[in-house]
């Protein structure tokens, strides 16, 4: 095959297939290449319709194999017997912490990344996020504004396909929304009753990467919520239903699977990344690609790791790394069970289909004034639910009785999980532990991540509230955690590459190029210079469009 590309784009996930697509589109002849095994839209989705009693473990999954080989992944809560296949072994993959500061890192190595198997939820930040940086002087300042990118959340969110309903607030914009998902009859009852209780929060559905109306060629969801098992309907996001299809139409993407890179090639002359070495896994053999310019979208720890995989005489610390900041200011949500209890009075209602969203509560706290004894903020994600048939499990019961129970919906509850933006921090840092190495040799990954003061604080306060809230709507609440969970939870992993204005102090400008060499991008969440309080992949795949689309004009104007 030919060996001299355009661009290069690592990684086929959530921002690796919006690169090829964008750069394919602009007629760029383009080489994608994924480390994992490939897996074809609708062919491979071997578990997708299997029933629990077609499972070897009825979809619980054997809990010796999880204990061996995922031990970490199965932390992950779209993990079960039929998406097992979907993450990465933890026994294959291990990486190194420090004893008293454990990390969840939730991975998924194969065609599409985790895109098969992500929540979904597509936000938008807001200039107060944007600007938080600069306001209170944690971080570095971000170089964009919301009216830098808006205009490609426009473009991301009309390709995708959003669904959520319009609201005009400040914290939260508006998008290109398809018809919103509807509150259940417990949720609309929280509605009325905590708005009129609080009326400085609002409660609305999810925002979603799921099709209520369908387009170009993919289906309207089924309301199965079985979504990481692969959707042969095309009904949500990923890299196989949406972005591949439209970079293999152009004719101009190359895809290889199953190859690892194992570094970026620089060259000193020119200053410019020139290709990458990768490894087969299945032929054990080394290859080399060349390209005019390197689109780095491995997922953020593993971009990172790239780049510090690629250090040589010009980068000792790592390529693209003069400022020293690269590994450094890594982040995750901080996220716990805020609370969760029973909602008396609607026992006789119940739901149709399995609706693959939740509810949100937006952003209150620190909006246009400091109102808080902590800096910025936290949201929430969650909704009413009725408990299945696995109540069974811890209830009393038995025989005839029990089975007979266990075939009407359970009582309602209510649950609300708290997102706390995590503060970047110069001390939380991604390093090589040359004394650990993987299965191809090379150094493993150290991740020491730690929540501080603020992000406690801060869970406390959403704990306390959602308290309230549960009161409000005559709920009461059986569970409430003021403790911020092991860091990966959230798996929002993002920063060590950072955005900023000053090469000395960031790894990438505004337009996601390396301050080091002009034709190396980094456009994953690697690229994050803070982590608002709302899921970040919307984000990540609007700067990769803008930063293709830059990318592109460059290169033909011949300053690539």
């Amino acid at each position: 095959m030919n060996t001299q590309f355009d661009a290069i784009v690592i990684g086929s996930g959530i921002t690796g297939g919006w690169a090829a697509k964008e750069l394919t589109q602009q007629g760029l002849k383009v080489l994608m290449i994924e480390r994992g095994r490939a897996i074809e839209h609708i062919r491979d989705y071997t578990n997708e319709n299997k029933a629990p009693w077609e499972m070897p473990y009825h979809g619980f999954g054997d809990a010796s194999v999880i204990k061996r080989d995922y031990h970490v992944q199965s932390q992950g809560r779209h993990f079960d017997e039929w998406t097992q296949d979907h993450f990465v072994k933890d026994s294959e993959h291990p990486y190194q912490t420090d004893p008293d500061a454990p990390f969840n890192w939730i991975r998924g190595y194969q065609l599409g990344g985790r895109s098969l198997m992500w929540g979904r939820q597509s936000y938008r930040w807001s200039d107060l996020d944007f600007a938080a940086n600069r306001h209170d002087g944690h971080g570095v300042n971000w170089p964009i504004r919301y009216p830098d990118i808006a205009p490609w959340y426009d473009h991301v969110e009309r390709f995708i396909g959003v669904s959520g309903s319009q609201e005009g607030l400040m914290q939260l914009p508006d998008g290109q929304f398809q018809p919103p998902m509807q509150l259940n009859v417990v949720e609309q009852h929280a509605k009325r009753k905590i708005e009129a209780a609080l009326p400085d929060r609002k409660l609305i559905i999810g925002r979603v990467a799921n099709l209520t109306e369908a387009k170009e060629g993919r289906g309207v969801c089924q309301n199965r919520s079985i979504c990481a098992r692969g959707c042969s309907y095309g009904a949500y996001f990923s890299t196989q239903s949406s972005t591949l299809p439209a970079a293999r139409a152009t004719g101009n993407l190359t895809l290889l699977t199953g190859q690892l890179v194992q570094k970026i090639l620089y060259d000193k002359r020119s200053n410019r990344a020139t290709g990458v070495m990768s490894y087969d896994a299945a032929t054990k053999r080394g290859a080399h690609y060349s390209a005019r310019m390197i689109f780095l979208c491995a997922g953020s720890f593993n971009s990172v790791g790239v780049l510090l995989r690629s250090a040589d005489g010009d980068f000792p610390q790592g390529l693209a790394n003069r400022s020293g900041t690269l590994g450094r200011y890594i982040m995750d949500h901080a996220n716990t069970l805020a609370a969760v209890g029973p909602v008396p009075g609607f026992d006789d209602r119940t739901s149709f289909g399995n609706r693959p969203t939740g509810i949100v509560i937006p952003r209150f706290r620190n909006i246009t004034a400091a109102d808080a004894g902590f800096l910025r903020g936290y949201s929430y994600q969650g909704g009413a639910f009725q408990r299945g048939w696995v109540r069974g499990a811890s209830g009393p019961g038995i025989g005839q009785d029990l089975k007979t129970n266990m075939r009407r919906p359970g009582p309602w509850y209510f649950a609300m999980v708290a997102f706390v933006e995590c503060l970047p921090r110069k001390e939380n840092q991604i390093t090589l532990d040359p004394q650990a190495k993987d299965s191809e040799g090379q150094a493993q990954l150290r991740i020491r991540v730690r929540f501080g003061d603020n992000e406690r604080t801060a869970m406390a306060d959403a704990a306390a509230e959602a308290r309230k809230m549960m009161q409000a709507m005559g709920a009461s609440t059986d569970l409430s955690f003021n403790e911020p969970g092991t860091p990966g939870t959230s798996i929002h992993e993002m920063g060590g590459a950072r955005m900023g204005e000053d090469p000395s102090q960031s790894v990438v400008d505004r337009h996601n190029r390396a301050h080091d060499m002009p034709n190396l991008f980094i456009t994953d969440g690697a690229c994050m210079s803070s982590s608002s309080c709302v899921n970040p992949s919307l984000t990540y795949m609007a700067l990769t469009a803008r930063a293709a689309s830059f990318a592109a004009a460059e290169l033909k104007a011949g300053r690539m």
